[in-house]
């Protein structure tokens, strides 16, 4: 079982769900079924619904990958972690009515180093098991 995956997958889903109700939420208040209308306050939470899901499944399929491949399991949780950090920084970011521009960049750099690592993690081992 992946069990470090399925921990970060869990945690992740409640954020994802965190940020679909804002969507929800807006759109009720608003009336809007699709779109944002110009409202300012449903464009940011539906982007930031987004961004979460654009994001998020690549890293889990990497994560996934390290610890089918049986990367040690600290490095696994660790960069679960970083991961987990960065979508939760980003999505906080869109919460604000002012979008925080210094949490948005750090969650962005997060996630990107969790992937650039597990990428880099991926192709590592999978090359030292050729040799």
């Amino acid at each position: 079982m992946l069990q470090i995956t399925a921990l970060y997958a869990s945690l992740l889903a409640f954020i994802y769900i965190k940020l679909s109700t804002n969507v929800i939420k807006l759109r009720r208040l608003h009336k809007v079924s699709l779109g944002h209308k110009n409202h300012q306050d449903l464009e940011q939470a539906i982007r930031a619904q987004a961004n979460f899901i654009e994001y998020v499944p690549f890293g889990l399929i990497l994560l996934s990958c390290l610890e089918i491949n049986k990367i040690h399991p600290v490095i696994v949780f660790l960069l679960g972690g970083l991961l987990l950090i960065g979508r939760f920084l980003h999505a906080k970011s869109f919460t604000m009515p002012n979008i925080d521009k210094t949490k948005r960049v750090q969650g962005m750099k997060f996630t990107f180093w969790s992937i650039r690592l597990m990428a880099a993690m991926l192709i590592f081992s999978l090359l030292i098991s050729l040799i």
